[in-house]
């Protein structure tokens, strides 16, 4: 069993259910019972529990960019001088062409998800995340294809 930030027991029936939500959130809790052997109200009450402990932190819908016209997707790394590095986040999260961030320990200090319309608005935009104050690299990596996006 594994325990969580809010020291709530996750056993298998709870990892589970986890694992059903994250391939099909549409998925019924009749459905998610019947394939664990509990019943829709045992199914709920697990996920009640598992949204107070934010282990479940909210529901969402994936959608293609390329269907409201982003033709043009980046996973944008983001160097920044250490003393800027929250102020700089806080900033590109505010950006609406800022899908995801992350703060990371890894080759950039900050990446991104970034879409745009077309490879125009991507060029704008790179520049403006170039001249914020505290930016040292913007460092582009367009993406062709996405192969999988579980999370």
């Amino acid at each position: 069993m594994l325990t969580s930030e809010l020291d709530v027991r996750i056993d298998a029936k709870d990892r589970h259910i986890l694992e059903y939500l994250l391939a099909n959130g549409r998925m019924s809790l009749k459905e998610i019972g019947k394939k664990l052997g509990i019943s829709d109200v045992a199914v709920r009450k697990r996920i009640k529990k598992l949204e107070r402990a934010g282990i479940i932190r909210g529901y969402t819908v994936k959608v293609n960019p390329s269907a409201l016209g982003y033709t043009v997707v980046s996973l944008t790394g983001v160097d920044v001088e250490p003393g800027d590095l929250i102020r700089v986040a806080r900033e590109l999260t505010s950006r609406e062409y800022v899908k995801s961030a992350w703060i990371t320990a890894g080759d950039h200090s900050i990446m991104l998800e970034i879409w745009a319309r077309d490879s125009k608005e991507m060029d704008e935009i790179l520049a403006e995340i170039s001249k914020m104050k505290g930016v040292t690299r913007v460092c582009p990596a367009v993406v062709t294809q996405r192969l999988k996006s579980r999370c």
